[in-house]
């Protein structure tokens, strides 16, 4: 007798993949107190800071004076004067500056861990981490002494072997372009380690088939590393470089620090510390982070826009 098929009568709502089900309730349940957590984490601080930035407060309010409610003001002070404009200006072009080299040398370091022997590669890894892992005061310390006027390495490298005689004693942070070198390569640095590392990852996910396919075609190394490995690592690209320009965006302990060793304040200042430097001005600090938050949204919009779409794909 052959077997038939249940019947389903009309109105009967039980589950057709309860597995299923359960698995996304199980996904929904583990991603709830995570988003909580980050809810509260961040999102009561971009709220206060939103509202603070909409009122007058400062140190009698920090003390229990009541803060009047003040609405655009402090957003029209600020974009109303030229030097904010300036510094925003600075700050956009140290940022896409120094993803573009950060990028580019952390894609070389990739491409040189993937290629050279293990030994090599293992000490190389090493040191990235090194540079990685030390404090970023540290760092800062050791960079100071590299550059110092008197006693630095690079002044003597310059002067003694290369003959640059007029760079002896030369003071790297007094001028603002000879600052903004300085301060991008301390920047760089610091951030190489972690692209370089995130794209390797991303290079040994592309199998070796379709590049031993490629290469019997007739492709030279050059394409199959421009045709075929940046089109499938263009996903991880696309976060190391959003999560950078974040990051270069809102730099602070960098610039702050040189500052205080004697550069130029004014002519140095970019976001992070224009905003440190309002001081007791709470709502202009909060107004000018808002405006910070703005832009850097606009700026990594294209990047979400495009990761959102691969996610639709």
């Amino acid at each position: 007798m052959a077997a038939t098929a249940p019947v389903v009568e009309h109105g009967d709502t039980s589950p057709v993949f309860p597995h299923r089900r359960r698995r996304k309730l199980g996904i929904y349940g583990l991603l709830i107190p995570a988003s909580i957590l980050i809810g509260v984490a961040t999102g009561y601080p971009l709220i206060r800071q939103f509202i603070t930035s909409f009122q007058e407060y400062g140190l009698k309010q920090q003390f229990g004076a009541p803060a009047e409610w003040v609405g655009l003001k402090n957003y029209q002070e600020l974009l109303s004067d030229p030097y904010v404009w300036t510094v925003i200006a600075r700050s956009i072009a140290f940022c896409l500056v120094n993803a573009a080299v950060t990028m580019a040398i952390g894609i070389a370091f990739a491409v040189l861990m993937q290629r050279i022997s293990k030994a090599a590669r293992m000490t190389l890894m090493v040191s990235l981490l090194l540079a990685w892992g030390t404090p970023v005061l540290a760092s800062m310390t050791v960079w100071q002494w590299l550059f110092d006027s008197q006693y630095g390495v690079v002044n003597w490298v310059l002067a003694n072997v290369f003959g640059a005689e007029n760079m002896a004693g030369h003071s790297w942070i007094i001028e603002p372009l000879s600052f903004y070198f300085v301060a991008t390569v301390i920047v760089v640095w610091m951030s190489v380690p972690f692209v370089a590392f995130s794209i390797y990852a991303g290079l040994l996910q592309v199998p070796e088939e379709t590049m031993e396919a490629a290469q019997l075609d007739g492709a030279s190394q050059r394409q199959r590393f421009w045709n075929i490995t940046i089109p499938m690592i263009r996903p991880v690209l696309g976060i190391v470089a959003l999560l950078q320009v974040i990051w270069d965006m809102k730099v602070f302990t960098q610039i702050y620090v040189l500052q205080r060793a004697g550069a130029p304040t004014r002519e140095t200042n970019l976001l992070g510390t224009l905003i440190y430097s309002y001081g007791g001005e709470y709502s202009k600090a909060g107004a000018l982070a808002t405006i910070m938050l703005v832009i850097t949204l606009g700026m990594t919009g294209f990047y979400v826009r495009q990761m959102l779409k691969e996610d639709e794909l």
